[in-house]
């Protein structure tokens, strides 16, 4: 029996009721981690350059780019291939069936940049990839607003690797030849519409009846905002995640908290919406 179905019954109501309306579901580093993707804030993230180790927290910064371009290059080129080597889990599997039952009643904003929701086949146009996608690049100079596929021929790096010659011809805007950048929300920089599905998120979450928070433990900005804006407007909310955390505090006043993985909970979640157990 999953960790869903020892739910309460009233609970377990309450989801299928609001999965009949429109869904937002929020995930974060949590439904990767079971895909042996680190969250790369703890010690995996840490990287050398020079005689200096720098936290994850001070590369992903515009400030470090700008001083340092190919060393933050080679820090995103290490876990980009951590990433790739990575496959979707059940988690993602079913958040794809889901978006096959529900169509545009389902929006999926994802904090993570790793791209796994995309690979596993959840649709482009209703997957809002808020903090970027660390397979795509795009200009410096924002010569364009388009963002491109790193080129296959770029080679993942090991821990503490440079990029050479060759690679760094290959990181280049294709429109206009000059630097291209990681396309990624770093700390120092804002969400905006264009770019990271500010607008489209929010409203999304006001629009909800349900909303499904798996794996994130509130660290950033706009992911509270789509919770309690989805609270405000009267949405149940569900807080998946091993961990108790303030989106678990919120989901307790206004649906119910799961506290087991996502590979687990997730696809039990989405057989109720889809396939409802009997009353």
């Amino acid at each position: 029996m999953s960790a869903y179905h020892r739910l309460d019954d009233a609970f377990a109501a309450r989801v299928r009721g609001a999965g009949a309306g429109r869904v937002v579901v929020l995930t974060g580093a949590g439904i990767s981690a079971e895909s042996g993707i680190p969250t790369f804030r703890g010690a995996e993230g840490y990287w050398t350059v020079g005689a200096r180790e720098y936290h994850p927290q001070e590369l992903a910064t515009w400030d470090a780019f700008s001083q340092m371009p190919w060393e933050v290059w080679a820090w995103y080129l290490f876990r980009r291939g951590v990433c790739r080597r990575a496959a979707p889990n059940a988690a993602h599997t079913a958040l794809v069936a889901l978006a096959g039952a529900l169509g545009d009643r389902l929006t999926l904003v994802t904090q993570n940049v790793d791209g796994l929701h995309r690979r596993a086949g959840s649709p482009p146009a209703r997957t809002y990839e808020i903090h970027g996608n660390i397979d795509r690049m795009r200009c410096v100079r924002e010569c364009v607003a388009e963002t491109w596929a790193i080129p296959d021929a770029v080679p993942a790096l090991d821990k503490g690797g440079a990029v050479d010659d060759a690679t760094r011809a290959l990181l280049a805007c294709p429109a206009c030849r000059g630097p291209a950048r990681p396309h990624v929300l770093w700390f120092d920089e804002c969400y905006d519409e264009p770019r990271y599905a500010l607008d489209r998120s929010r409203a999304a979450a006001a629009a909800a009846d349900l909303v499904i928070v798996v794996g994130t433990s509130a660290q950033t900005n706009l992911p509270w905002q789509v919770v309690r804006l989805a609270a405000a407007h009267g949405a149940v909310i569900v807080d998946v995640n091993v961990e108790d955390n303030p989106f678990g505090e919120i989901a307790s006043v206004h649906g119910g908290v799961v506290r087991a993985a996502a590979a687990a909970a997730v696809p039990a979640l989405v057989d109720e919406i889809v396939s409802p157990s009997p009353a």
